[in-house]
């Protein structure tokens, strides 16, 4: 996700799966969900000269990539920030589950200018109003029933696709049927690049 406002652009979670060139051009700050490669391409933002802001162990993986400590910078559930001017709340603390196997990474969810992007969970908005809620629809810890309880619980203005690349167009296209039927939403599915207006 890019917001692009007043001649400053703030992206969150350029991963390998995003065209993360793009996404990072004349950026100066990036939030990071997590440290799932899907969210966080650490050799772009090695590369990049952008400050990243992101849980520990995403500081830790850039740090390790090569970034250095002056533009990595902690966030946790509760903390707020101004990023370029942008109001940034951090909600959040654990990735959904994928499998009782798999350990539970560190994830905190962005309410930016009223969007929210939760990363890999249905992260509480803690009763602050969502313009924009982007609800993930694909990938191994996806499932599209607490999918449509958390836009139901939630309440946003609009919705929007995320976390789709997994999915065929048959797949997304089931999901946008079940979420816009079973939540009166009209779930926006974006092709890579292309952008809404808040």
């Amino acid at each position: 996700m890019r917001l692009d406002r007043d001649g400053h652009a703030l992206v969150v979670d350029p991963g390998t799966l995003s065209d993360t060139a793009a996404a990072l051009d004349g950026a100066r700050h990036v939030l990071v969900t997590h440290d799932h490669a899907d969210h966080l391409d650490a050799v772009a933002l090695a590369a990049a000269d952008v400050d990243v802001h992101g849980p520990q162990p995403v500081v830790q993986a850039l740090a390790s990539a090569g970034v250095t400590a002056e533009r990595l910078h902690v966030v946790a559930h509760g903390d707020a920030l101004d990023v370029d001017g942008f109001t940034v709340r951090v909600l959040g603390e654990k990735h959904a589950v994928v499998h009782p196997d798999v350990p539970i990474a560190t994830n905190v969810g962005y309410l930016v200018a009223g969007v929210l992007h939760p990363g890999d969970a249905y992260v509480d908005p803690e009763s602050a109003a969502v313009d924009l809620l982007l609800v993930p629809i694909g990938g191994p810890w996806v499932k599209l029933a607490e999918a449509i309880d958390w836009v139901r619980a939630v309440r946003p203005a609009r919705v929007a696709a995320i976390h789709d690349a997994h999915l065929s167009p048959a797949g997304v296209g089931l999901a946008k049927t079940l979420v816009d039927g079973l939540t009166g939403a009209d779930l926006a599915v974006l092709d890579v690049g292309a952008s809404l207006d808040l």
